[in-house]
């Protein structure tokens, strides 16, 4: 049975937490898509109804490996399907984002197949280009809206100002961003915008790529693939800096009988009832865990002692590389 409350995100509602799907196909080591296909369907047991994909990741593996896990009908009306497009490239080749209203209809006919459903849930920019009015990606989205090949429209790490202009075109019911304990951009400009304006908050990396659960104490045993050996981070002189940080986590985890990252999920949960982050696991341990987070109350001490724990102007490093960071905050 369903354990989850539910939100809204603009005037889509699903479970006040959804699963990132992302480390199923790319960044994280190799697929495991048997194992991937359970954890969907667990999760939807469990009350988690928003489902995190891309047409990037694993260069359409994700998708696919959603379709397969929805093939039964059942499991498609449980589900909110989120895909996302931008990327034109592959991975490994110099970065090329198109938002161009030709592109948004080719992709978008593109993840349709691959996810074999007649619309999108909710379907994304993944990173705004910025050589494309965003008035013209948004307009051919809405084109899709109107077809009924898809249903709500999100943006991913935009700035403020290509918000209001987004969803000047039409409602935008999501913003997906990165946000967590040690990655609080969005706080100061974004977060208000989107609260003006309806929109709700889609954290992903609500975890810090898994290092706040405290796992991951050095990058050994890690894949030589993993994202996270190219991320400032987790580089050695920030990774012993950030340590600190989780330790003092653990300490307060410890005394409420919860996981360090278990009380990271419950501090973004807490953040508004318009928030809803996407951990990502292909595991069903992890996401019993990271489930169970969504319902752990935190008292007001308890939130001001983890924001003394874990300052933002405490964490050592960039979240992404300099290539990367160029196509944020768009």
């Amino acid at each position: 049975m369903p354990t989850l409350p539910v939100r809204r995100l603009g005037e889509l509602s699903v479970g006040a937490q959804g699963l990132g799907c992302m480390g199923m196909s790319h960044g994280y080591g190799a697929a495991d898509d048997a194992q991937s296909v359970e954890t969907i369907h667990h999760a939807l047991d469990l009350g988690v109804t928003l489902l995190d994909g891309s047409d990037f990741y694993g260069h359409g593996h994700n998708e696919r490996l959603l379709g397969r896990a929805l093939a039964d009908p059942r499991r498609r009306e449980q589900a909110v399907v989120a895909t996302k497009f931008g990327f034109a490239n592959k991975l490994g080749e110099p970065t090329l984002i198109r938002g161009d209203a030709a592109y948004v209809r080719q992709a978008a006919e593109a993840s349709l197949r691959r996810l074999g459903v007649d619309h999108i849930d909710l379907y994304y920019v993944h990173r705004i280009d910025r050589n494309v009015p965003i008035e013209e990606t948004v307009g051919a989205m809405a084109e899709l809206v109107e077809e009924g090949k898809v249903r709500h429209l999100g943006l991913s790490e935009a700035g403020a100002e290509t918000i209001r202009r987004a969803h000047a075109v039409h409602p935008i019911a999501a913003l997906q961003s990165e946000w967590s304990l040690w990655t609080r951009d969005i706080e100061a400009e974004v977060l208000p915008v989107c609260r003006e304006l309806g929109i709700g908050i889609v954290p992903f990396s609500p975890l810090g790529r898994g290092f706040l659960t405290g796992r991951y104490t050095s990058l050994d045993g890690l894949p030589e693939t993993d994202l996270r050996r190219t991320q400032p981070r987790f580089t050695d002189g920030n990774l012993e800096q950030n340590l600190a940080i989780v330790a003092r986590l653990e300490a307060l985890a410890a005394e409420r009988g919860v996981t360090a990252g278990q009380l990271a999920l419950a501090w973004i949960q807490h953040r508004g009832e318009d928030v809803v982050p996407i951990p990502g696991t292909r595991r069903e341990k992890y996401l019993t865990e990271n489930v169970a987070a969504a319902t752990l109350t935190l008292s007001a001490e308890e939130l001001a002692a983890i924001d003394e724990a874990a300052p933002a102007d405490a964490v050592a490093g960039t979240r992404y590389d300099a290539n990367s960071l160029r196509f944020v905050n768009g």
